[in-house]
């Protein structure tokens, strides 16, 4: 009996393990700095463009997710984060999109992090304006 009952908790523990680690599994299929985005889509893929655009959106596309979470995008400009907006992932393949305006002057160096709930950088897209 006392063998039928280790068995059965080894067996518990490995399912709930096995099921936490498989939730936590989102992957980004796809992450990109878009001028606009088009029936969910994003329209270009920017790695140096002028501030005269003023907005730039990040498209993510996120697959994995077994039940509800969220994930937020990032924006830093010059190592310093100027905008963070949580978005909420409701299925296994999923899209989404943050938006940024930009000013004239606000040239150089930019990235943007997709971090999910517990804190972690799943993603990270750097660009440059000018």
């Amino acid at each position: 009996m006392l063998m039928f009952r280790t068995i059965l908790f080894a067996a518990v523990v490995l399912l709930l393990g096995s099921s936490v680690a498989f939730a936590q599994r989102l992957e980004i299929a796809e992450g990109v700095v878009t001028t606009g985005i088009v029936e969910r889509v994003p329209v270009d893929a920017v790695e140096s463009y002028s501030t005269t655009v003023g907005r730039l959106y990040f498209f993510t596309r996120i697959v994995g997710a077994v039940e509800e979470t969220a994930v937020s995008h990032v924006w830093f400009y010059e190592d310093e984060e100027v905008a963070r907006v949580t978005l909420p992932v409701r299925s296994s393949n999923w899209r989404t999109w943050s938006s940024k305006n930009v000013l004239p002057d606000w040239t150089g160096n930019w990235r943007v992090e997709v971090i999910d709930a517990k804190g972690y950088v799943l993603h990270e897209v750097t660009f440059t304006l000018f």
